[in-house]
């Protein structure tokens, strides 16, 4: 039988994937779908937990959370796509917009 614990475990190891690929890709898109992964995994955990316990505080959370996932992507790949328009990559070591 699965149980709550589970989806935790697979949730923590969902979000260490994530986790690892931001901190040790250099795409901005890799990066992006890292942190969508880490989103999708804290998803699981709020569900697991809601319904481990019986209530749908948990739903309701993820429901907020994938409406915010969905206008992070919108914008996210607009910022992805006028990055790529003036700089022609999307390596992150080689855009410096911050940098003199």
């Amino acid at each position: 039988m699965v149980g709550p614990s589970h989806f935790l475990a697979l949730s923590a190891i969902l979000f260490s994937i994530g986790a690892v690929g931001v901190v040790i890709r250099r795409n901005v898109v890799i990066i992006f779908m890292s942190v969508e992964l880490m989103l999708n995994a804290a998803n699981l955990t709020f569900v697991a937990a809601s319904n481990s316990l019986g209530a749908m505080n948990g739903q309701t959370i993820v429901f907020f959370v994938m409406t915010v996932a969905a206008a992070e992507a919108a914008v996210g790949l607009a910022v992805i796509l006028a990055l790529f328009r003036s700089r022609q990559t999307v390596s992150v070591d080689e855009v410096a917009l911050l940098k003199w």
